[in-house]
């Protein structure tokens, strides 16, 4: 599979300097983390959730999760799972791409269990979201997938959601990310990302942000944030791939304040009726917070809405400006550092503490790919849309 697979080659190459990579359940984890980009959640209740699958590879998706959590009522538990294994059979019977598939599980034991019911139908198994992880929470779990891969021969990775009261409460967060870290170093080459739960977040306080704010805008929830990027995202080798948080709008609501989106690009790209879509739907703060969540240094995003990944995907996409400067900086010959003026001559490329960022910039690349030089995010999202 590959990023903006599902519009036509053609395409492809009008709007793409460099195209996205391919990638698939066996390629690299490092690939593979930063390859996840929107994360479509959807309940396991859904009554025929294989075709649902198979509908959102065809607008873009590469990576779902089947919900057993707090998507689903309690009493709803032991049918979703057995929805979940039919689905799984369905989908294996059939000669269909599917995306990357994770299943989000309540206990430890519903993996074993499940990998176990699965049969044949688990090869479509990426891994499992593992649900308020701390350390102690977080042990038991890994120690299920580990015996699930033991017994499927196949590897699965873990995706931890950080959303525990433990994590957000300012007397016990550094301890708790502490044993977060101690735990999910332990089993680094099992865990793919950490997400963040911040509805939960929010729970704890009684809180919920309006369309017109960000995460970024709650500062109870900002705080933590930078907090867990701090101890988990680190750029030294230690730090583990962290995705944005989910958007939970996507509905016409009355709002309070102007929209977030500048008229100007897209009356350049002759989207301006894109635009008034977007606003109407009160995407213009999921396009921000986006960004914010780059600027603050999460990847990809957990999603609960088709209508999330187009953007979420267009504003991945590596531009010509950053992709031209972060090859400047990692050419062989300025190993030793040193500072230059930058190809579009508008800022200054600093080679040692850059670096990293060049780095990072080169593995979104290869997986979203470099938009062409006259190609913004526009017509990107037009394009993706548009299929």
């Amino acid at each position: 599979m590959r990023h903006f697979g599902h519009i036509s080659p053609a395409a492809r190459k009008g709007l793409f300097h460099r195209e996205p990579g391919e990638f698939g359940a066996g390629s690299p984890a490092r690939m593979l983390s930063a390859a996840l980009g929107a994360t479509l959640y959807s309940p396991a209740t859904r009554p025929r959730l294989a075709d649902d699958i198979v509908k959102q590879v065809g607008r873009g998706v590469v990576s779902m999760v089947l919900c057993l959590e707090d998507s689903i009522d309690d009493s709803e538990v032991t049918a979703a799972e057995e929805n979940l294994v039919r689905q799984f059979t369905d989908l294996a019977a059939r000669d269909a791409e599917v995306p990357l598939l994770f299943i989000r599980v309540r206990e430890p034991e519903q993996i074993t269990d499940l990998v176990s019911r699965l049969g044949t139908s688990a090869r479509l198994l990426s891994g499992f979201v593992l649900p308020k992880f701390t350390e102690a929470r977080g042990v038991p779990f890994m120690e299920a997938l580990t015996k699930a891969e033991t017994a499927t021969r196949r590897r699965l990775f873990a995706m931890p959601v950080l959303e525990s009261p433990e994590l957000l409460h300012l007397e016990s967060r550094g301890e708790t990310l502490q044993g977060i870290a101690r735990t999910v170093d332990r089993y680094r080459d099992r865990v793919l990302a950490l997400r963040l739960g911040v509805t939960d977040f929010c729970s704890a306080y009684g809180l919920r942000r309006a369309p017109d704010m960000t995460a970024y805008d709650v500062q109870l929830v900002a705080a933590v944030i930078a907090d867990v990027v701090n101890v988990l995202g680190r750029a030294d080798g230690t730090g583990f791939t962290i995705t944005g948080p989910v958007w939970e709008y996507f509905r016409l609501q009355e709002r309070m304040f102007k929209p977030q989106l500048r008229r100007s690009p897209f009356l350049e790209g002759r989207a301006e009726e894109l635009r008034t879509e977007l606003i109407e739907h009160d995407l213009d703060g999921l396009l921000r917070e986006i960004e914010l969540d780059r600027a603050n240094g999460l990847l990809g995003k957990t999603c609960i809405h088709p209508s999330h990944v187009a953007p979420v995907h267009a504003l991945s996409v590596v531009s010509h400006e950053e992709f031209t400067d972060a090859q400047d900086i990692m050419r062989p010959e300025r190993g030793g550092g040193g500072v230059m003026r930058s190809a579009y001559t508008n800022k200054m490329n600093e080679v040692k503490p850059h670096r990293a960022w060049a780095e990072r910039t080169l593995l979104r690349a290869e997986v979203f790919g470099v938009a062409k030089e006259d190609i913004g995010f526009v017509d990107l999202l037009a394009a993706g849309l548009a299929e």
